[in-house]
């Protein structure tokens, strides 16, 4: 994370949550199929999005069960579950199933599952639950491996057949962790990271869920936390814990949009807002020294946006008004101080022009040229994990926009138009990439960058330069 990015001040007390309706529980990986977004949860069903940010119930999996989860493998998808186990009613005999399909969209002549194959199974009378599976195609061999597993023994790995969802003939469980459930293995960056649920769950606001990580250079592991502690003898670093009005994190799940653009996905075991149920979320995913971190979708409020490239703010093209100057030098010391009040919106409003205002980058001096209001769109539309924002100039409805030559202004009044609205990613280093919705006439994915010591304009994205990165600063 930038240090920077540190030093955010946000506004708002309310995180920004997914809208629709969001209840599920035990989600599994979100899974992209024919432009649409789909998650399973316990008990069968599963949500439907069309663009990441509204999602309603319809997506459908056989076989009941608990805590699925889902990887796409070639142009198939394979599902995961536990059947039994757990609390499930069958004590701690349990099973994980696997199942494939060649899409997951209900509607689709196509879509059939296949019969569940057994991976693996707990007899009660062991020290496992086979239950809440994770699944990782290693990226570095193709190997495919399966984690599972609850509070009652050991979390344990089993390596499975990418052609087939069979269980590698011949193959032993091996255990990984203790004291956590709900696992999921992913691999980044030469690591190997275990993430884990740990706590309470099924109790509503009083769930004390949360999602902790380990990581190794082997996938079999031994996994170490951040203190070198073993997620054998109960050891984990915290990614993400409860929050103001969410309590319970837990079965985490991570989407890579596209380099430096990553998101996380897990349940809340109790919305307050939401009766207390169990919610869909999805947040930035950060990274940090080489360790996960849950970010945060940019809150309604007015900022300072900065560029990472220089520190300067973006801000309007107009003229400078001075504020009264002191001459302290001058003073009489025996008189009293008095505070000279902030430059105002209306000190300065009616010298700027009445049509568009292009903008620049500047030196930030806390003036209304330089504030900026970003709330989320009136029309409710958004992509995976946020909703498109309006940007407008604090206190008017003067409103940032892409135009159909791949360059940024203002106008004086905020239409909805798909120019107007803008996406705000959390990049994996903390800072923020911002994109208008639309480019006219143009299909072009462009974001705003600054490619100059002033000029801000609009280019394609590239992470590795600081030229398209942002900060979000509440003065």
């Amino acid at each position: 994370m930038g240090t920077t990015a540190l030093l955010f001040m946000l506004v708002s007390t309310t995180l920004m949550a997914q809208i629709g309706k969001t209840f599920i529980h035990d989600p599994s990986t979100i899974m992209e199929c024919d432009g649409k977004y789909y998650t399973f949860g316990t008990g069968g069903g599963g949500l439907i999005s069309e663009d990441g940010w509204t999602w309603n119930s319809g997506a459908e999996r056989p076989g009941g069960g608990a805590a699925p989860d889902a990887i796409k493998i070639g142009d198939r998808y394979l599902i995961a579950y536990g059947s039994t186990g757990g609390g499930l009613g069958g004590g701690h005999n349990g099973k994980i199933n696997t199942m494939w399909n060649k899409t997951l969209d209900p509607k689709s002549p196509d879509f059939k599952f296949t019969e569940p194959i057994v991976v693996a199974t707990s007899e009660g009378m062991e020290d496992c639950d086979a239950i809440d599976p994770g699944l990782l195609l290693d990226p570095t061999d193709g190997r495919l491996w399966c984690s599972y597993g609850t509070y009652f023994g050991f979390i344990r790995l089993v390596e499975l057949d990418p052609k087939t969802g069979k269980r590698i003939e011949g193959n032993k469980a091996i255990d990984i962790a203790i004291d956590c459930e709900a696992t999921d293995l992913e691999y980044h960056d030469g690591w190997y990271y275990l993430f884990g649920t740990h706590g309470t769950c099924c109790d509503g606001a009083n769930s004390t869920y949360n999602i902790v990580v380990g990581r190794s250079k082997k996938v079999t592991g031994p996994y170490l936390d951040n203190m070198g502690r073993d997620m054998l003898k109960g050891g984990g670093k915290m990614v993400v814990a409860a929050g103001e009005r969410v309590n319970g994190p837990g079965h985490f799940g991570r989407f890579i949009v596209e380099n430096g653009v990553e998101k996380m996905s897990c349940h809340y075991e109790a919305d307050l807002d939401r009766g207390g149920l169990s919610v869909l979320a999805i947040r930035p995913l950060l990274w940090k020294n080489g360790w996960p971190v849950a970010g945060e979708n940019i809150k309604e409020g007015t900022y300072e946006i900065e560029s990472e490239r220089r520190g300067y703010a973006l801000e309007l093209i107009v003229d400078f008004v001075r504020m009264p100057v002191a001459h302290g030098w001058r003073r009489n010391p025996n008189e009293p101080v008095k505070p000279v009040p902030s430059q105002q919106l209306a000190d300065v409003i009616n010298t700027w022009p009445t049509g568009n205002i292009g903008v620049r980058i500047g030196d930030y001096m806390a003036r209304p040229h330089q504030k900026w209001t970003i709330t989320s769109a009136p029309d409710s539309s958004g992509y995976l994990g946020g909703p498109y924002y309006k940007i407008v100039i604090a206190g008017t409805n003067r409103a940032l926009a892409a135009t159909a030559d791949a360059e940024v202004t203002t106008v004086p009044q905020f239409t909805g138009a798909p120019e107007q609205l803008w996406r705000i990613d959390q990049l994996t280093d903390g800072t923020y990439r911002i994109m208008p919705k639309v480019v006219p006439n143009s299909n072009r994915k462009l974001a705003l960058v600054s490619s100059g010591d002033s000029t801000p304009t609009l280019a394609p994205f590239d992470m590795d330069s600081d030229n398209s990165k942002w900060n979000f600063k509440a003065h």
